[in-house]
């Protein structure tokens, strides 16, 4: 096996009951590495990390906690540092689309998005860094999605915090290279996952991803192993000349590099 040296890293993923999050969790465990999920419905990340756990023979620890909330994300870092006394990457996953068109989306709208999406990153990268500067070494992954680099009509709230998402990476990025903290942001396209799955309804999820595949130059959805496998070389020892980047996750649907 290919050695990313994440054997005994601690990674805290915030999402990681699902889809893109929970590829993650599951290929990160699978390299030794010690595994945090949360979210917010208890019974069901227990039973996912149990999965993971049973699947890699490596433990994986389960918090339940709604980012959205700063208490909830005081209580993630805490017992993380609790259970392991450090957290050597965090990867800020949680989050879900929204979009709409301007005159349609309510102040409700617009606060929530910013508090899932931005304050979340935010609260927890805050949280997190010190721990990061006192083990002189540290990773951030931030899942934003192209849109926030060129925006589409109707692709309000979302493209809009996932732009300040951008921003933040490169100026996290920029302000704790020093530290050997390294920051980088994943600009997710058309990827298959649960969210998907929830919209297509009654239809055919596979019919929903053809006619998605036909935007994307490369003529496919991409997959969440293409997700996890990122995730997994961002966090590690291979990437460690990376920092501040933007790095767009979409068969070359973006126009924008």
């Amino acid at each position: 096996m290919f050695d990313l040296g994440l054997k005994d890293k601690v990674i805290l993923i915030t999402g990681g009951s699902d889809g893109l999050g929970y590829a993650s969790a599951e290929l990160l465990s699978s390299q030794g590495a010690n595994v945090v999920i949360c979210g917010r419905r208890g019974d069901y990340l227990k039973e996912k990390a149990d999965i993971i756990t049973e699947r890699t023979k490596n433990q994986v620890l389960a918090i339940q906690a709604d980012v959205s909330k700063a208490d909830d994300c005081k209580k993630l870092v805490e017992e993380t540092i609790s259970n392991f006394k450090k957290i050597n990457v965090l990867v800020n996953n949680a989050g879900a689309s929204a979009a709409g068109l301007f005159e349609d989306v309510t102040d409700k709208n617009w606060e929530e998005d910013i508090n899932l999406k931005l304050m979340s990153t935010v609260r927890m990268c805050r949280m997190v860094i010190p721990y990061m500067k006192s083990n002189e070494q540290g990773v951030i992954i931030n899942a934003t999605i192209g849109g926030g680099k060129a925006p589409n009509a109707g692709s309000l709230p979302t493209t809009v915090t996932r732009a300040a998402g951008i921003n933040l990476t490169k100026s996290l990025a920029n302000e704790y290279a020093k530290n050997n903290i390294r920051v980088n942001t994943i600009c997710i396209g058309l990827i298959k996952s649960a969210q998907w799955d929830r919209r297509s309804g009654a239809g055919s999820v596979d019919e929903l991803y053809l006619e998605m595949a036909k935007k994307v130059p490369m003529g496919k959805v991409g997959e969440e192993m293409d997700y996890a496998n990122l995730v997994a070389f961002l966090s590690s020892k291979r990437s460690s000349y990376i920092t501040g980047t933007a790095i767009n996750l979409d068969g070359g649907l973006c126009p924008v590099v």
